[in-house]
């Protein structure tokens, strides 16, 4: 039988280059070789891309220079021949982009692999490019009756955090694009904000600054499109301090110094059922298909609001999506297969 070749793309610019290094190597891990034929695709932080042996410490230095080609006859890579003026060309079946941040899980990559015409894992442009901008994920969860934290918006333009009237401490400042709570601060009062607006705009010119909510953090993992969606078990993010910021410790492999996550989430069924009911709602709302990890808050009085969607979450051994998977029964390579088998479908309809 011949194998699918896949192209996992794995590194990139952004401030999660490591983390999606990280995932690769899971994806890598559990891929069935007797399916998948894997060509591995380095992005470094400069954005140079490389055809590797595969995502293991030093693949920069071992790969050779590729493009992935706009061009839809070619449906895959460019890969410099023996001559300068020569290139040999690799058809990719399908693409895999183990991406997370900017440039991942914003539209971008997935544009380029819609120039090329390559069925390719996880939400489409528009999807992608929505559920990574904070406030406008908000804006349609809010339209299709799904509670979101109250926000306001501030700008490259903007003085200052403008009018925040509405709004009480304690607050959230974060970048508006970007992920695992890279530039994000909480706010106790006016004289915070400041330096709080300087560090989220690190990350991005877009500033979201938002109400906290009180509740309890949980998430739920998604697989699928459309009415044939499955779900993981819950999760609960207990913290002892701080934010939660898995992807920036030392040595998250080993656990959290401030976190605990909880799988399956010790909620009551009645909850879980509402919290699995709202995940979907917002995933269909969105327009996300392949896979995400939306995550919510359970307020004391019951209700569920949204916190954000992760349309290409952490694979790594620690993240929350591959736990939440495994505790309902699929391991990461029936995931991989699943979202596979939907890229293919999609591409060839």
């Amino acid at each position: 039988m011949d194998r699918t070749r896949i192209g996992i793309v794995f590194g990139g610019c952004s401030e999660e280059h490591a983390v999606s290094v990280k995932s690769a190597r899971e994806v890598a891990r559990h891929l069935d070789r007797a399916r998948f034929e894997p060509v591995f695709l380095g992005i470094t932080l400069d954005g140079a891309w490389s055809w590797c042996d595969g995502p293991e410490d030093g693949w920069e230095l071992r790969g050779r220079p590729v493009v992935l080609s706009p061009d839809r006859t070619v449906h895959g890579l460019l890969v410099p021949g023996q001559h300068p003026d020569r290139y040999e060309s690799l058809r990719l079946d399908v693409v895999f982009p183990v991406l997370h941040g900017t440039s991942g899980e914003d539209g971008a990559i997935q544009g380029l692999l819609e120039l090329a015409g390559i069925p390719y894992v996880g939400c489409d442009i528009q999807s992608s490019a929505l559920c990574m901008d904070k406030s406008l994920a908000y804006v349609v969860c809010s339209a299709a009756g799904i509670s979101t934290p109250t926000f306001r918006v501030v700008t490259r333009e903007d003085v200052g955090v403008g009018d925040l009237s509405g709004l009480e401490y304690p607050l959230y400042v974060k970048p508006a694009r970007s992920g695992s709570s890279f530039g994000v601060t909480r706010v106790e009062h006016g004289g915070e904000l400041s330096e709080a607006l300087a560090a989220a705009r690190t990350y991005d010119s877009k500033v979201v600054i938002e109400q906290a909510v009180v509740g309890t953090e949980v998430g739920c993992a998604v697989l699928g499109r459309g009415t044939e969606l499955s779900v993981g078990c819950l999760d609960r993010i207990s913290l002892s301090h701080g934010l939660f910021r898995i992807h920036q410790e030392d040595d998250p492999e080993h656990g959290s110094e401030n976190s605990t996550v909880t799988v399956p989430a010790d909620i009551p069924e009645e909850t879980a059922q509402l919290v699995r009911e709202t995940a979907l709602a917002i995933y269909r709302a969105l327009g996300c298909r392949g896979l995400a990890r939306v995550d919510m808050f359970v307020t004391p009085d019951g209700d569920v609001v949204l916190n954000e969607v992760n349309t290409l979450p952490g694979l790594t051994s620690y993240s929350r999506y591959p736990r939440m998977m495994a505790a309902a029964g699929w391991s990461l390579g029936d995931v991989i297969e699943r979202l596979v088998a939907l890229a293919m479908a999609d591409g060839s309809s």
